[in-house]
């Protein structure tokens, strides 16, 4: 079971709309997703991080922080864990996501160019239950996939206690190999309006662009985690939690355009949440289950 960002059907409307005025003409059809009575990932989850390939201390830095702002309230609204609430509106209650432990493949043992099964592989040396285990891929790293159909993706696999089964995640560095496709908007898109892209809020395209991927399979993961929960569409394509809502990052948002969003006035970058560390992130929005509409930060 996979999540995909859905990139043809982005690429298809921003051909196709290149400005507010036309987009104002299309009428947004309902969005609901549907759950379909299946487990969902609630109550302390933990995330262990399997980094495969080169990431540099800073790197690593900026992601680690990004998890811990999940689930902290110190840091000033809109803040990243008010993003993640919104999760805490589909059934079943919050979700707190917890740093479990970290492996760093450096060496690359499986070498630069993975396959689903590898993604699996990697998945399963750490599954359990009540947890998800994130792959991260270095920039130099080709996967199954990657800039053709998805920047990220979830499924699960058997976790070896009985017939319970263990939630995964890949997400990918395209700094190199897609940033057009996978680091929008911090990068002008391949096709549609070239628009002049945003800065990031963390000076690293390829990194600000893997936050918001991790963030969307992050969310779909834990309300969509088995392929019977929420998602709309047919089962093997779903639009889930926040791939529903792709392109979207500040009110006013149309294809081609990611909305308004805040700028940091020193540097210039676009961000709608403050996380932990004085951290800032640009975050997609989310599906809200009590007001059936994609409900970005700002």
């Amino acid at each position: 079971m996979s999540s995909f960002y859905n990139l043809a059907i982005l690429y298809l409307f921003v051909s196709v709309l290149s400005s507010s005025s036309m987009a104002e003409l299309v009428q947004e059809q309902p969005l609901v997703l549907k759950y379909h009575n299946g487990a969902l990932l609630k109550g302390n989850i933990t995330v262990n991080l399997i980094w495969y390939g080169k990431f540099t201390p800073i790197q690593r830095s900026v992601i680690i922080d990004f998890l811990h702002s999940l689930n902290s309230n110190r840091p000033p609204l809109p803040s990243t864990s008010s993003w993640w609430k919104t999760t805490f509106k589909y059934k079943g209650g919050p979700c707190n996501l917890v740093l479990g432990k970290q492996t760093l493949l450096e060496n690359y043992p499986f070498g630069k160019s993975l396959k689903n099964p590898h993604l699996r592989g990697l998945a399963a040396k750490s599954n359990g239950v009540n947890s998800i285990n994130v792959i991260l891929t270095a920039k130099d790293v080709a996967v199954e996939g990657f800039c053709m159909s998805r920047c990220g993706t979830h499924g699960s696999i058997p976790s070896g206690r009985g017939s319970a089964r263990g939630a995964y995640i890949w997400v990918g560095n395209s700094e190199t190999q897609c940033p057009g496709q996978c680091a929008w908007p911090f990068h002008q898109p391949i096709y549609g309006p070239q628009t002049p892209p945003l800065i990031s809020p963390n000076g690293d395209v390829g990194v600000d662009g893997m936050i918001i991927n991790l963030g969307t399979v992050l969310a779909n993961t834990v309300t969509n985690p088995f392929n019977n929960g929420y998602f709309q569409g047919p089962s093997t394509a779903p639009l889930e939690a926040v791939s529903a809502c792709t392109g979207k990052f500040g009110s006013g948002a149309y294809p081609g355009y990611p909305g308004r969003v805040l700028v940091e006035k020193t540097t210039g970058a676009s961000f709608n949440a403050y996380g932990v560390n004085g951290r800032k992130f640009l975050l997609p929005a989310m599906w809200d289950p009590e007001s059936f509409a994609c409900k970005p930060l700002v």
